[in-house]
């Protein structure tokens, strides 16, 4: 947690959070030059898949055919366990080869939940995954190389704790956001009030903040899945902001959105952990958040005053451009550290 007193009230939701951050960052800072770069980016790949619920399907090919119950219950799994995969050696990571292809990171974690999948283990099915074993779930994740998926017990408390929810609530996923009726924000309030791993909050100058990164990534992509899959799409998907991890922000640096200060830079550079919860790691989420809404807010004003339009982009589709974006430039950020945080939201 970070430094102040812990506050009873609700918390402040991502898009305030983003903001309330923004507004007394002491070693983060939004900076507009690079905001409108980046919009300008946008702007010329508006017309581009990449920007749409298509581009996600696009970016991650081993999810299952959007619009089934398979493809929404294969989401909630991955999500659940979608944090902290980087390695603590940079040249020694954990590899899945799954149908002839080796992946690291996020996608390892895909691969790794479709191998089981293609091998016959039921580890989509609540029923099954609330109850399997640490063991079990080790065979699930195993590596293909000498490195270990990181944070197997979390990841396997996590699961069950999930599995076990949604046994309470109707059994199934789709049938768990039902009662949400379609709307993103009620879905994500749901998540974070009956699933407790995706209660992603903090403590920031004297308020409780919520950052939500897997929470909001969940629904997003449900949203997708559905009109990938020639589904009704989400009411509110436009209050939902970017996922704060530790790509997107190195992405944000690089295009000038965001600044570091020397000292946190200098931080940064010498690996030193930081923990969930530490003011610099709320300011360099908090303050992602922030970057994406202006860079949103930007690219609306030129699509409304060169096209004469009404942007459909939101901060979610944004995210989801930004996230590969630094994957596939890796080598010209290489000197932009990431944060290192080891925890369960992201």
């Amino acid at each position: 947690m970070c430094e102040g007193v812990v506050m009873a009230e609700e918390p402040l939701w991502p898009r305030e959070t983003g903001r309330f951050v923004a507004e007394r960052s002491r070693d983060v800072h939004v900076c507009e030059e690079g905001v409108g770069r980046a919009a300008e980016l946008l702007y010329g790949l508006r017309h581009s898949e990449v920007l749409t619920a298509r581009g996600w399907s696009l970016m991650n090919p081993l999810a299952p055919a959007p619009g089934g119950d398979a493809a929404l219950d294969w989401l909630l799994v991955v999500d659940t366990m979608n944090f902290s995969f980087w390695p603590d050696d940079p040249h020694e990571q954990c590899e899945v080869i799954c149908r002839g292809k080796t992946y690291t990171g996020y996608m390892a974690l895909c691969a790794a939940i479709t191998r089981a999948l293609d091998e016959g283990v039921a580890i989509t099915d609540p029923a099954y995954f609330s109850k399997m074993s640490l063991e079990d779930l080790g065979r699930v994740l195993r590596s293909d190389s000498e490195v270990p998926m990181p944070m197997l017990a979390e990841r396997h408390k996590v699961l069950t704790d999930v599995g076990r929810a949604l046994l309470t609530h109707s059994g199934s996923f789709r049938c768990f956001l039902e009662p949400c009726n379609n709307n993103a924000l009620k879905m994500v309030r749901r998540i974070v009030e009956i699933l407790p791993s995706y209660r992603d909050e903090a403590i920031f100058e004297g308020r409780r903040v919520a950052l939500y990164k897997r929470a909001q990534i969940l629904v997003a992509e449900v949203c997708c899945v559905l009109e990938a899959g020639g589904q009704a799409s989400l009411s509110d998907m436009d209050q939902l902001t970017m996922f704060a991890d530790y790509r997107v922000p190195q992405a944000l640096v690089h295009l000038g959105a965001l600044r570091y200060s020397d000292e946190l830079m200098d931080t940064l550079k010498k690996g030193e952990l930081l923990s969930s919860g530490d003011r610099r790691e709320v300011e360099i989420r908090g303050c992602s958040i922030d970057a994406v809404e202006r860079i949103r807010e930007h690219l609306l004003r030129l699509v409304s005053q060169r096209d004469g339009e009404v942007c459909p982009i939101n901060s979610a589709l944004i995210d989801f451009f930004l996230w590969p974006y630094a994957k596939d430039h890796h080598k010209e950020m290489a000197h932009i550290p990431i944060h290192h945080t080891r925890c369960i939201y992201y």
